[in-house]
């Protein structure tokens, strides 16, 4: 361990380091001058830091400032001949971790200085600890949420065979949710985590009848009614196991049908009621809708689909939303050509960039 001394007393410095070299496992780092010695501890680390109030060039006040802003946890053995009890208090209030007076007790010295030394050590053994559990914490968590990712992704798959909705339409989906959040200025983990929770938002879907389901024409006014509870069959699948990802996933697959001015569904939540990233699903699976062929209906043009969106801002989708879509709106069209359906399904290799 380094012990670092500061004295402008040659005898002084002399005994101190004599004193040190008594420590086990110590090396005694000797400066006269404390510029010389702040400036080696800026450069290092050292365990315990010995010094002297009464120096020339710098006090202990000016001294003990300077360690604290480099060196916030090593530990400073304050010297001074002065046995003012206010002097003590300023200098332990500054940050010493302890103060002696001259003329030095040996014994007292050693003692004092092995106890700061074990102290110090002891907070450095705890601090690597705490590292490496963060570190074991941290790739614990990576590891959930991969596990997670896999859960949704095998969900989402065998969401697909009952959905005539091909896994395209979901890839494109999830990057829209991400284009408006982007734009949105959302940080990027809630970026990040809106493009792994979108494709589930018609889960719900493997709990309606596949009379309904797969109908390859227009639904009658009861098989729509029907049709609705995918929203809240989703929510419940996806909201019994609690974690960021599976939440965010539940608010999507509950409020992507709810409208901006409350006639959606399934509850005719309005505005800010609806959360976000439901507002934000609510565009990108309308706009992905219009422009994907179905049995009842050709595919509309990026331009009409985008222009049905400007005059539903206000009613059907929240504003902001529909305007963070259509900013760079290159970005859109190049989500709809790479995951169009023409292409090979995505989901077969893993999750898309």
């Amino acid at each position: 361990m380094k012990v670092v001394i500061v004295d402008d007393m040659p005898l002084v410095l002399t005994l101190l380091r004599h004193l040190v070299s008594k420590l086990p496992d110590c090396e005694p780092l000797c400066f006269s001058d404390p510029l010389e010695a702040m400036q080696w501890c800026m450069k290092n680390e050292p365990d315990l830091i010995v010094a002297d109030y009464d120096m020339p060039q710098m006090n202990g006040t000016a001294l003990l400032e300077a360690v604290r802003l480099c060196h916030p946890d090593v530990p400073v053995l304050m010297i001074t001949s002065s046995s003012v009890a206010e002097l003590r208090y300023r200098v332990l209030h500054l940050g010493s971790s302890d103060f002696l007076t001259k003329p030095l007790d040996n014994v007292e010295f050693v003692a004092r200085a092995s106890n700061l030394l074990a102290a110090h050590a002891h907070y450095k053994t705890l601090s690597s600890r705490a590292e490496a559990l963060a570190g074991v914490v941290e790739q614990t968590a990576t590891e959930v949420v991969n596990h997670q990712r896999t859960a949704l992704l095998c969900l989402s798959r065998a969401t697909r065979y009952r959905d005539p909705e091909t896994g395209a339409h979901i890839q494109r989906m999830a990057h829209y949710c991400r284009h408006i959040a982007r734009n949105l200025g959302l940080p990027q983990d809630q970026q990040a985590l809106l493009l792994d929770a979108a494709p589930m938002h018609d889960l719900g879907k493997v709990g309606v009848p596949d009379a309904i389901l797969l109908k390859p024409a227009r639904l009658e006014p009861y098989e729509f009614l029907i049709m609705q509870q995918h929203s809240a069959i989703g929510h419940a699948i996806l909201s019994r196991t609690r974690s960021p990802l599976l939440d965010m996933a539940a608010q999507i697959a509950y409020t992507h049908h709810e409208k901006y001015d409350g006639t959606g569904y399934p509850r005719g939540l309005a505005g800010e009621q609806i959360p976000l990233v439901g507002r934000i699903a609510a565009v990108a699976d309308v706009y992905d809708a219009l422009t994907s062929r179905r049995p009842y209906k050709e595919a509309w043009s990026p331009g009409a689909a985008a222009d049905y969106l400007a005059k539903g801002s206000g009613s059907h989708f929240d504003p902001v939303c529909v305007q963070a879509f259509l900013e760079g709106w290159d970005e859109v069209l190049d989500i709809q050509q790479q995951f169009s359906d023409d292409q090979q399904d995505p989901l077969r290799n893993g999750r898309a960039a």
